[in-house]
């Protein structure tokens, strides 16, 4: 079993983490059998196994449903990362753009898109999650989703105009539509 977990989210979204009469941060420990202490002051979490803890990985599961909701993702949408294909994925603007305060809201603002269509598409083309929050990108989903959603987002960061991010993710989403019907009929050829 794993020892204790740290983690540090913004002091702000500890409310989001502890929920309304403590109802997240007791779901979140049901659902991971973990115990969750969380220091409203500094911002910091530790998350422990109980003696109830069968699944090794449930205190890192617990740690990064925790972060996501540090990220800006509400606690819904955070536990799909109870499943094993669904991974957090974190992408850090200022990697990308620099320490400039201008350059992470221009970055922010064209990921986003006008009424937040860009994201709206990225988002249904691939089936992921993501919350725009402080400096970073944050993507909830399964391996391959994140992996096209992440070269999106990457390819708005290095300018490419939105156009031909779009054609992008349109050819992506084929592909993968492809790939799942390939799948299913050899499912369905081996239970035959």
């Amino acid at each position: 079993m794993p020892d204790t977990e740290y983690l540090k989210i913004p002091r702000e979204r500890v409310g989001v983490v502890i929920g309304k009469n403590g109802i997240t941060k007791d779901e979140i420990e049901n659902l991971t059998k973990t115990e969750i202490i969380v220091d409203s002051e500094a911002g910091t979490v530790a998350i422990s196994p109980t003696e109830e803890t069968e699944d090794p990985l449930s205190v890192w599961k617990a740690r990064y449903i925790v972060k996501a909701i540090g990220r800006g993702f509400n606690p819904e949408i955070s536990v799909k990362l109870m499943g094993d294909e669904t991974i957090l994925e974190i992408i850090n603007l200022p990697d990308y753009v620099g320490k400039s305060k201008k350059a992470v809201l221009r970055q922010k603002a064209r990921i986003i898109g006008k009424e937040g269509r860009t994201k709206d598409i990225i988002t249904d083309m691939t089936g992921v999650d993501i919350s725009i929050y402080g400096k970073t990108v944050a993507i909830i989903g399964d391996m391959e989703q994140i992996h096209i959603a992440k070269e999106a987002v990457e390819m708005i960061l290095n300018g490419v105009r939105h156009k031909t991010v779009y054609a992008f993710l349109e050819r992506k989403t084929r592909d993968m539509k492809i790939k799942q019907f390939h799948k299913m009929a050899k499912d369905e050829t081996d239970l035959m």
